[in-house]
């Protein structure tokens, strides 16, 4: 075996290794939900944050203590509508929460008739999850004398919730405190709410504005797969964390807080929420001012909770003091992600998309591919567009392979010769090559190269098909309806020519073909046929099985992965075949197609 087939079959075992290990071992296993998860927190709601100190100048209060509220009094409390083109849903009046919201812009499935996603739902239905903000009483006032989840508020200003109009809730403790709330809404998925207490009693009081996030249970449609973060993700003066559901459970108990518990104090810049596949919500206190992060799970009520705790303010008579924070609420949309980032100030709001460990390559891949679609408008032409930069990108290392590989074509009569005087001795014809090598100025290793340079580009696109929330129900064209998903096709109807649809297959569900895994595994079959078949058995059933391996592999990915991918082959063939051709090697195309439909000779059978 020369160096060269022993190269290749090195770099062929490795690609085929990392994806069989991605693919097999890791497989995204079915989300499953406690049945009694829900009975357990259907009388229950979050816990009030205590105001431990922000900065060494604030003062500590008590701390919070759990309040109840039953599923009955959200439900029949007094609501104000929210309207705009992108969100629709209500503000319950009991607690000011923003307990329920829908996007409009996205529906379950892509069924025309499916339901408008919801985000937010409120206690007592499945999976409740919602935004609630109040005060945490400090030295001097107690639980009932501050805003909290059991308040019942009322309307000062405005009728419905839109781009146009905020509403202003208020509260009057009548002990000579009134407080107000102000939320407000743009045209996408920012919240901004403005929460003032104006003291008129005698003294002065000590009390702390914050917004929780509060989570029941894990979401229905956990993805649960290693490539894709959802859970908990915060950021602390520039300072990325993630947390899964799994990992929130091992919190150490914190007693101030009163659950198992993790605690960030932030100096200036940071948010905190929830991620999921294509949606999050994330507390956002005032840029350039401290705040207390907290991450916390209640297990008795499987409540999964974060809260973002400003600073403790002194009112004093006669004052009125105001916090300012917002709330996003919504789909991951890169480009209004970013936006918010780098035109409003949110700093590192656009790390909540998961980039992975390519984030390098990752990140302006996402925006090439994004340009590109702006310019082309269809998502499935603008990867076809995006692969054909990226191989002009990588084109000069790409030519140095294939000429490489042209020149050992070349001197493949030498080599053969070498092999023959050399009889058994390995290390003198080793050496001889190595010779010829130097010589001629071959790289041996060359062909090597577009593989390798291929597998981090290969995980960076899967990372942005995969993640991100612009491929998602995106079409291509004709059957190709969602670029996020498999080929819907199926050779088990013959694509849909027979009168019945394909039934589910479980774990056989990876022998469903579709149209383009199919294709796929031509496009690498006839790549092979560049060179004729190895000499060596051992090669030659390799390089045989491993385009109907990786068709079959690859046939459950999503479809913009393959049209990727198969545009990558149909590039590279070309590539391949003219650079050789500049170089004096004809390749005989035809010539190693008919060869690999003969018969083997009976003595080779044998």
């Amino acid at each position: 075996m020369d160096d060269q087939n022993k190269n290749l079959i090195l770099a062929t075992a490795l690609s085929f290794g990392v994806i069989l290990i991605w693919f097999v071992l890791f497989p995204p296993p079915e989300a499953t939900q406690d049945p009694n998860a829900l009975t357990a927190v259907e009388s229950t709601d979050a816990v009030t944050p205590s105001t431990a100190p922000v900065t060494a100048t604030t003062d500590s209060a008590n701390s919070g203590a759990a309040t109840s509220v039953e599923a009955t009094e959200v439900a029949n409390a007094p609501r104000v509508e929210i309207d705009t083109a992108r969100l629709s849903g209500s503000v319950s009046l009991l607690g000011g929460r923003l307990d329920d919201l829908k996007l409009n812009d996205y529906r379950e499935t892509q069924d025309e008739d499916s339901p408008i996603v919801t985000f937010l739902s409120p206690n007592g239905e499945p999976n409740a999850y919602y935004a609630l903000y109040g005060w945490a009483p400090g030295a001097g006032l107690s639980l009932d004398q501050v805003p909290g989840s059991n308040t019942l508020w009322t309307v000062e200003t405005g009728e419905t919730l839109t781009v146009e109009t905020p509403i202003t809730l208020k509260w009057d403790n009548g002990a000579g405190l009134i407080f107000r709330r102000t939320i407000s809404v743009d045209k996408d998925y920012m919240f901004s709410v403005e929460q003032t207490v104006e003291n008129k009693g005698a003294g002065t009081v000590s009390l702390a504005p914050y917004g929780i996030l509060a989570r029941y249970g894990e979401p229905e449609d956990l993805k649960n797969f290693f490539i894709l973060h959802e859970g908990l993700i915060s950021m602390a003066d520039g300072e990325l964390t993630e947390t899964d559901y799994d990992g929130m459970t091992d919190y150490t108990f914190d007693q101030r807080e009163g659950a198992p518990a993790e605690v960030t104090q932030v100096e200036a810049n940071g948010w905190i929420g929830f991620t999921d596949h294509y949606w999050m919500a994330t507390l956002i206190p005032e840029q350039g001012k401290p705040f207390k992060s907290v991450a916390k799970y209640d297990a008795s009520r499987d409540i999964y909770q974060t809260e973002a705790v400003m600073q403790t303010m002194q009112v004093a008579e006669g004052e009125t003091a105001t916090a300012n924070s917002r709330l996003f609420a919504g789909s991951k949309d890169w480009g209004k992600i970013r936006n918010y980032q780098n035109d409003e100030g949110v700093e590192g709001l656009l790390e909540s998309i998961d980039w992975g460990w390519f984030s390098f390559l990752t990140k302006p891949i996402m925006w090439l591919l994004m340009w590109l679609y702006g310019v082309i408008g269809n998502m499935g032409w603008a990867i076809i567009a995006l692969t054909v930069v990226l191989k002009i990108i990588v084109f000069p290392l790409a030519y140095k392979s294939y000429a490489s590989m042209a020149k050992m074509k070349e001197l493949q009569p030498q080599m053969e010769k070498l092999k023959e005087n050399a009889g058994d001795d390995r290390q003198k014809m080793q050496q001889a090559m190595m010779e010829l090598y130097k010589k001629e100025k071959v790289n041996p290793a060359a062909g090597c190269l577009p593989i390798l340079i291929q597998i981090p580009i290969f995980f960076s696109l899967y990372k942005v098909i995969f993640v991100t929330k612009e491929l998602r129900h995106a079409p291509w064209f004709g059957w190709i309806t969602d670029l996020s998903a498999p080929d819907p096709s199926s050779i088990f109807n013959l694509f849909g020519m027979l009168p019945f649809g394909v039934p589910e297959l479980g774990f056989f569900e990876i022998f469903s073909l579709g149209i383009l895994p199919i294709l796929l595994g031509i496009s690498m079959w006839l790549q092979q046929k560049l060179n004729p078949a190895p000499t060596d058995p051992t090669q030659k059933m390799i390089f045989a099985w491993m385009p109907w391996v990786f068709m079959f592999m690859l046939g459950s990915f999503a479809s913009g992965l393959v049209v990727y991918w198969i545009t990558n082959n149909v590039i590279t063939f070309t590539q391949q075949y003219g650079i050789m051709r500049i170089h004096g090697y004809k390749p005989d195309v035809f010539g190693n197609i008919k060869s690999s439909f003969k018969k083997k000779p009976a003595e080779d059978a044998k």
